[in-house]
């Protein structure tokens, strides 16, 4: 479900108040930065990103709000260019180890693009490519891909996979075999990796590449 612009704007002062404050907001001063004077319509939209899996709430305990997910829309600035979060980073390699929600937490950082290289804007979100598995795909190591956020794929799809089990993520392509789903590298050199269907779960799927500007020798 896609977010309201009321409620991404909720969501967005939610996180910076809990980062520049260190404490997360009150139901009033929540209600004040979005100008909704009434607390149950507050209440009634807090739900929302909670039951979108953005924020969890501790209805007993005062200020028993919390931050949990990446905010799932691409913000648009006074210019008509698109904000889109810069979660982290994701291998193009070997899976690397993360922390147990399965991508880097946003901690404020965005890209920036304009929207004549990108139209989509529900449900982008961006992760740094750290390794060289992709390279025959044009992704390198330093680029930033950006992706939708999806929970399925086709053959061939070039995906963000969370493996259960290991707690890794990395970027690959995939493909459904008989019993068994094949993660493959673009690159001749690397070997694919196979996994069960039930310890692979699909966060993203790639939408653009953002290169990595190589400097020239002087």
């Amino acid at each position: 479900m896609a977010l309201s612009d009321r409620q991404q704007r909720m969501y967005d002062f939610i996180a910076k108040f809990t980062r520049e404050k260190g404490r997360p907001p009150t139901i009033r001063e929540i209600g004040g930065q979005v100008g909704i004077s009434s607390t149950s319509v507050v209440n009634y939209n807090l739900n929302i990103l909670a039951r979108e899996g953005l924020i969890t709430r501790e209805k007993e305990v005062s200020r028993g709000l919390r931050v949990v997910g990446p905010a799932i829309k691409g913000l648009a600035d006074g210019t008509g260019a698109i904000q889109i979060p810069l979660l982290g980073v994701i291998a193009a390699g070997r899976p690397i180890p993360v922390p147990e929600a399965g991508l880097m937490p946003y901690e404020g950082e965005t890209l920036s693009l304009t929207r004549d290289i990108i139209q989509e804007q529900e449900g982008l979100f961006a992760l740094r490519v750290k390794g060289n598995s992709m390279i025959d795909a044009l992704i390198n190591d330093g680029d930033i891909v950006v992706m939708r956020k999806q929970e399925s794929a086709d053959n061939g799809d070039m995906v963000a996979v969370w493996l259960k089990d290991e707690k890794e993520t990395t970027l690959k392509r995939i493909y459904r075999e008989k019993k068994r789903i094949r993660l493959q590298p673009m690159n001749p050199t690397m070997k694919p990796f196979f996994a069960d269907p039930n310890n692979v779960q699909v966060q993203g799927k790639v939408v653009l590449v953002v290169r990595q500007l190589q400097k020239l020798p002087a």
